[in-house]
């Protein structure tokens, strides 16, 4: 069996400021899940890992949903070229309302 290729993860400057508006002790949860969930595979639709319809953040493709009752979603798009995978926002979702950054967007 081959090893699976391992994609670099590359986290865009504004996810530092999406992160301020979650709770610190949820930090963890959310680093580890994206380095289990992007490192091998981040194109393979799974329950919580879905293409986007239609791009929520500029250039993003691909949604991941983690954390208690999926509240988080990590906003993202492959870059098979270079081997990566850009993290291009974190948000938090509150009932139906998405936020990222503290400002809601419409999911």
């Amino acid at each position: 069996m081959a090893p699976r290729e391992s994609y670099s993860l590359v986290y865009a400057p504004l996810v530092k400021a999406h992160l301020k508006a979650i709770e610190p002790k949820h930090y963890s949860l959310i680093r580890n899940e994206i380095e289990i969930q992007l490192r091998f595979e981040p194109e393979t639709e799974t329950r919580n890992r879905k293409p986007l319809k239609r791009p929520i953040v500029s250039e993003a493709r691909w949604e991941l949903r983690i954390g208690p009752g999926n509240r988080f979603r990590v906003f993202y798009k492959t870059v098979r070229e270079s081997g990566e995978v850009q993290v291009l926002a974190i948000g938090e979702k509150k009932g139906s309302k998405l936020f990222i950054g503290g400002k809601e967007f419409e999911p």
